[in-house]
């Protein structure tokens, strides 16, 4: 696990540096759960303070890529990966699993969504930006969030 141990609402420097936190979770449904819980405490931790609008959309955010990673991307035996990064001006969130032929699909624009899809819809009109990549460093892919965060917080 790399993170840092910042006070809660510990906003000093944000302009000159960076915040990380990642971490390995299991590939179940707990895993996902504990990932979303842990990211939530990272934000208030970062100056993003539980029950703003900005907290809400990213733990959201984080809760609707990690449940995807394990029901799209589960490998028996395999984890996914969290990783969070904060600078002074946005947040990115990236989930990345180990199972390659599964790939995000876009979000149909119509509000006529399946009974799957809805996740990705939602990150797509809380991010600035998401996207996905191919993992780099073996088997499976990295789906990525960006949200841009208000002036001043």
């Amino acid at each position: 696990m790399t993170s840092e141990i910042l006070p809660p609402h510990h906003t000093a420097q944000l302009t000159n540096r960076a915040h990380n936190f990642s971490m390995l979770f299991s590939s179940t449904p707990r895993g996902a759960r504990l990932a979303r819980r842990l990211a939530a405490h990272r934000f208030d931790a970062w100056g993003i303070p539980y029950d703003s609008d900005p907290h809400d959309a990213l733990t959201l955010i984080v809760g609707e890529l990690c449940a995807n990673a394990v029901r799209h991307g589960h490998v028996p035996g395999r984890d996914f990966h969290l990783r969070l990064t904060r600078d002074a001006t946005a947040v990115r969130v990236e989930v990345t699993d180990t199972r390659t032929e599964r790939l995000p699909s876009t979000p149909a624009a119509s509000g006529a969504l399946s009974e799957g899809g809805r996740g990705l819809f939602l990150v797509a009109h809380l991010a600035t930006h998401w996207n996905w990549h191919p993992r780099p460093d073996g088997p499976g892919k990295t789906v990525w969030a960006e949200y841009d965060l208000p002036t001043g917080s």
